[in-house]
């Protein structure tokens, strides 16, 4: 097999794992995560959401920032691994290569919508590596 499309998907998979590690430490470490307004932050650690009060807006927060972070990094080693220790699998699956490409698309969106610059610029990176991989493995 080719090792561009395995290299350029693990490069992909890099640059998610790397976001996803950055944002866990921002989220238990450090200002980043913080609201500027520290009054809101107290409020938060005090309101629960309607669906139950076994939490606070603040808990739900935390816990949802570093799921999220999870959720890259799970992407980044599983995608990582694959590409460079059993590509002619990987590339033999449509389905974990269309998942990988659809996921990357919904990052994409949500970093649009909601996200700032680096982020975006990241995940976009992450997303035409991984795009380009397609193009040279199906070619």
């Amino acid at each position: 097999m080719n090792t561009i499309a395995p290299s350029l998907i693990a490069a992909s998979a890099a640059i998610v794992l790397l976001l996803g590690l950055t944002h866990l430490v921002y989220t238990f470490y450090g200002p980043k995560l913080l609201p500027r307004d520290r009054e809101l932050q107290m409020r938060m650690q005090e309101v629960s959401p309607v669906i139950t009060r076994q939490t606070t807006m603040w808990k739900a927060w935390v816990g949802f920032n570093a799921s999220h972070s999870y959720g890259a990094i799970l992407f980044g080693a599983v995608y990582g691994y694959l590409a460079l220790l059993h590509s002619a699998f990987l590339f033999q699956s449509t389905f974990l290569l269309l998942l990988g490409l659809l996921l990357l698309f919904g990052y994409v969106f949500l970093a649009k919508r909601y996200w700032f610059r680096v982020p975006l610029a990241g995940i976009l990176l992450a997303t035409l590596l991984y795009g380009l991989a397609l193009v040279i493995s199906w070619a």
